[in-house]
């Protein structure tokens, strides 16, 4: 019952917000609306009617005292005329209504009625549809049956229904203008949430705090810690680079050294240990630096896909090109993008005879599918396989052949920088591992 009753809330915080502020708004003038109502349709309706009684009392006081009935219309048009009334009789039973009328949002006239019969005797039937800006009373008169007409503002207040109009209208007026106002504290909030999740995907979008003092308190927090995560990719990849350039320049003395000794099995060996480091220093910077160094631009994904599928083709690997349904245009890092796939295409190639990539897109994300028809990762070490430094010793190890273990954990991480993520699957059509590289749209 509890699950069912928050499907009918609102899920925003905007709705939420004006959820609390309508509601209280428009209980208070329900209950409002009922106890004036109350009191002034019906208290003041039965006092107005009670008056005019009064008056309808003495007016058949004289008629009855009247000598013959010519005396007593005469006398009856006399006072009707000072009391503004309107007074017919004798009627024929024809002109009688079988039944008292009155519509049925007249709340004040179904007062009316009632005090009219509670407190005068002899009425046969009051009729209020006819002309709405009068009442017909008709009753049993001393001089038979008497038609009594009197003006509807005697007996009930005049346009009653104004004052549900005010209401109505300062009730939207007040809402609109709390709209207003509200928007205005609210939309700090989706520009921080914008500028977080952009800065998810591995965007910077200009923010400054505006708002209430909570909002500025997050929204300072929020950029405290933008700038210490930039100041710490910044300062990583500095390091790396540092380092990098620093192993590179004895890399490069071995390298020159054994150009000048003796090509015999010995030196070969050590040649391939000075080409292994250099590329060990490669990846570690590759993996340091990511993508942080480059800016992200609108680019076709397909584009990339068909590239990286060329270039591996170009290189006689066994790859080929499935099915694409994307966007013309995206906001990606396409030196990320591109070194992912490869990545994904190497560890593929290597243990596969067959690769496959196609490409996808959902409402909220683009996904990168690289196939292969190899033996595979267990689903259990799935997870183990994308972390860093990562060797598997089963029958797939992804990085296999001379690597450190970063493979996918460069892809990993250039995918959760555009927002998406890295899953790992058994492939349908080919049988072996299917990696999903997501990006959000």
């Amino acid at each position: 019952m509890r699950l069912r009753l928050k499907s009918f809330f609102p899920r925003s915080l905007f709705g939420r917000a004006a959820l609390i502020l309508v509601l209280p708004v428009i209980v208070v003038q329900l209950i409002v609306s009922v106890a004036f109502i109350q009191r002034h349709f019906e208290g003041v309706t039965r006092q107005m009617t009670g008056g005019v009684v009064i008056e309808i009392k003495y007016l058949l006081a004289h008629v009855a005292t009247a000598p013959d009935l010519a005396s007593a219309q005469t006398k009856a048009a006399q006072l009707a005329d000072g009391l503004n009334l309107t007074v017919s009789f004798p009627l024929a039973p024809s002109d009688l209504p079988q039944q008292d009328s009155r519509r049925f949002l007249d709340y004040s006239g179904r007062e009316v009625m009632l005090t009219l019969r509670d407190q005068l005797t002899g009425v046969l039937a009051v009729d209020l549809t006819s002309d709405s800006r009068v009442v017909r009373l008709y009753l049993d008169g001393p001089r038979g049956l008497m038609r009594v007409v009197v003006p509807r503002s005697r007996v009930s207040a005049s346009n009653p229904h104004q004052l549900l109009v005010w209401m109505v209208f300062t009730s939207a007026l007040m809402t609109f203008i709390a709209y207003i106002f509200l928007r205005n504290q609210l939309t700090p909030i989706t520009r921080l949430s914008l500028a977080a999740e952009a800065f998810g995907k591995g965007q910077t979008l200009p923010y400054s705090p505006r708002g209430a003092t909570e909002v500025r308190a997050a929204g300072n927090a929020f950029l405290n810690m933008r700038a210490r995560i930039e100041r710490q990719i910044e300062s990583r990849t500095l390091m790396l680079s540092g380092v990098s350039h620093d192993l590179r320049t004895p890399l490069t003395r071995l390298k020159l050294g054994l150009s000048f000794l003796p090509e015999d099995e010995e030196t070969k060996a050590l040649q391939r240990d000075v080409t292994d480091m250099e590329r060990l220093v490669d990846e570690f910077l590759a993996f340091a630096r990511g993508d942080a160094m480059e800016a992200a631009e609108p680019v076709n994904p397909a584009t990339l896909l068909r590239r990286a599928v060329e270039n591996a083709q170009r290189m006689g690997q066994a790859v080929q090109l499935g099915a694409i349904d994307a966007p013309e245009t995206l906001r990606l890092r396409p030196q990320a993008i591109t070194r992912a796939l490869e990545n994904l295409i190497g560890n593929a190639v290597r243990h596969g005879t067959l690769c496959q990539l196609s490409l996808i897109s959902s409402d909220r994300a683009v996904k990168f599918i690289v196939e292969d028809n190899g033996p595979g990762i267990p689903h259990e070490r799935r997870d183990e396989a994308m972390e860093p430094f990562k060797r598997l010793d089963a029958a797939r190890d992804p990085n296999r052949g001379g690597g450190v273990g970063l493979g996918l954990s460069i892809a990993a991480d250039i995918a959760r920088s555009h927002g998406g993520a890295l899953w790992l699957t058994e492939s349908d059509s080919l049988g072996g591992l299917r990696a999903e590289f997501s990006v959000a749209r």
